[in-house]
């Protein structure tokens, strides 16, 4: 499929095939930006693991020291006094039952990530088949199993974002828009690489980064030497 005119013209502004540094990829982003509303910036690695063994796995959350310039809408899926914790806390929508009827019956998904305590998993998990392919699925290891509700949807609000690997061994992240300036790029970056890098699985073996990609929405791919990102 052939791209657009603006397209075309932001491949002519860098070198497809050269790696630069973070700060040099994140100033071109800003740079050949050339649509009218604040594009998404996007991150995607390429992790040298098998995601299909469950010893090399790359599950996690971090929060980014910049948000991402999203407003994240949390359903939180609880009982008792943790329902007037989560309304207290931000949380968009609360309940239980009602609200997992409602995605099961009614194909219900205007919300973003899913907060549960731990007492009502047994119930949710009945919807697993519909909740799992879309990545709603909470999980303890991205901080959205939890009886701490306020905490996880505070943290939500502010900018955390949860990584895992795709069946192709690539994880896509969205760390930002491009009205937040190369700066703020980086920061973001830098916390989720750090992030990355400290749930490298122990059944990992080889390279560990095998590549790393930034872009906008709508703007091309630029390469990032992660062995900069590494070292």
């Amino acid at each position: 499929m052939r791209k657009g005119k603006k397209y075309q013209d932001s491949l002519k502004q860098f070198d497809k095939t050269f790696f630069y540094t973070p700060f040099e990829a994140f100033e071109l982003v800003c740079k050949i930006s050339k649509v009218k509303f604040d594009e998404t910036v996007e991150l995607h690695l390429k992790l040298g693991v098998d995601s299909r063994h469950a010893d090399q796995q790359v599950r996690g959350a971090v929060n980014l020291p910049h948000g991402t310039g999203k407003e994240i809408k949390v359903l939180v899926i609880a009982k008792n006094e943790k329902i007037d914790e989560a309304l207290e806390a931000g949380a968009d929508y609360v309940g239980f039952e009602d609200f997992i009827h409602k995605i099961q019956n009614d194909k219900w998904f205007e919300f973003d990530v899913i907060v549960a305590t731990p007492d009502v998993m047994g119930t949710l998990g009945k919807i697993g088949k519909i909740l799992g392919p879309k990545g709603l699925m909470p999980n303890p290891k991205s901080g959205t199993v939890t009886f701490d509700v306020a905490k996880a949807v505070k943290e939500l609000k502010a900018g955390k974002v949860e990584y895992r690997l795709d069946k192709t061994n690539i994880i896509h992240l969205p760390i930002g828009k491009v009205s937040f300036g190369f700066q703020k790029l980086c920061e973001n970056f830098d916390a989720v690489m750090n992030a990355i890098m400290k749930s490298k699985p122990s059944g990992s073996k080889g390279q560990y980064i095998k590549s790393v990609v930034v872009c906008s929405t709508m703007g091309p791919g630029i390469k990032v030497a992660f062995n900069k990102v590494e070292g």
